[in-house]
């Protein structure tokens, strides 16, 4: 019998620590990881930048902004090519934006939905991220209120976003939620505006929280940071 109870406490004691080592990798293992990662894709984008290795996205008619091309290069899948800010988060808080949304994709930064709106062009610019895990980008996003200003970067313009509505819930089903003038919004015609989703709950995938915001200025960089980055 003491050998039985021996035999069951040890799996036990085993199991117990596989768990905690399993929620140790990924609370922080992955976070570090991560972290690394992101780091990384805003230095590839950086050094591009500083090279002049950029395909400009067009602003809003009568920004002050450089010369673009008609047709600007289109995103490469899985590749960075903007950095997100936003100051409700923490005025260190800065992540790549790649585009699409695989599961690869995600551990690297935010994703842009392939199928809406370029950076600051007409239609629904939809950016997705991780609420946890993979350094929890979006970890605080229930924090962000109407007026929070989101902020992105191409390496040749600053486009300033402002939050409209959200955080709002909804299933992963209601894909209207990015569509060129989402349904729910509260907007009725077209505009250049910007949707940002991520898992609800903090640990779950059960739903969906979705901000909305509309592009409220643009300024090349040469002229430097935007006001909601100076405060």
């Amino acid at each position: 019998m003491r050998v039985v109870v021996r035999t069951v406490s040890e799996l036990c004691i085993t199991f117990g620590t596989v768990i905690v080592l399993f929620v140790v990798y990924v609370l922080f293992w992955t976070g570090v990881k991560a972290d690394n990662v992101m780091d990384d894709q805003i230095d590839q984008l950086q050094e591009q930048w500083s090279k002049g290795a950029v395909s400009p996205t067009a602003a809003a008619p009568g920004a002050s902004v450089p010369a673009v091309p008609a047709e600007p290069a289109p995103y490469k899948n899985g590749r960075p090519f903007a950095i997100m800010y936003v100051p409700r988060l923490g005025f260190t808080w800065n992540k790549p934006v790649l585009e699409g949304t695989a599961t690869g994709t995600l551990k690297k930064g935010l994703g842009h939905y392939a199928s809406t709106a370029r950076l600051g062009e007409k239609g629904n610019f939809s950016v997705a991220g991780h609420r946890r895990t993979y350094g929890d980008p979006f970890k605080d996003f229930p924090r962000l209120r109407r007026g929070d200003a989101v902020v992105l970067t191409d390496g040749v313009t600053w486009f300033t976003y402002r939050i409209d509505q959200g955080p709002y819930k909804t299933l992963p089903t209601d894909v209207e939620v990015i569509d060129p003038v989402p349904r729910k919004s509260g907007y009725t015609r077209e505009g250049r505006y910007l949707t940002l989703t991520t898992c609800d709950p903090e640990w779950g995938h059960s739903h969906r929280l979705i901000v909305w915001a509309h592009l409220d200025s643009t300024q090349p960089v040469e002229a430097g940071k935007p006001e909601a980055l100076r405060q």
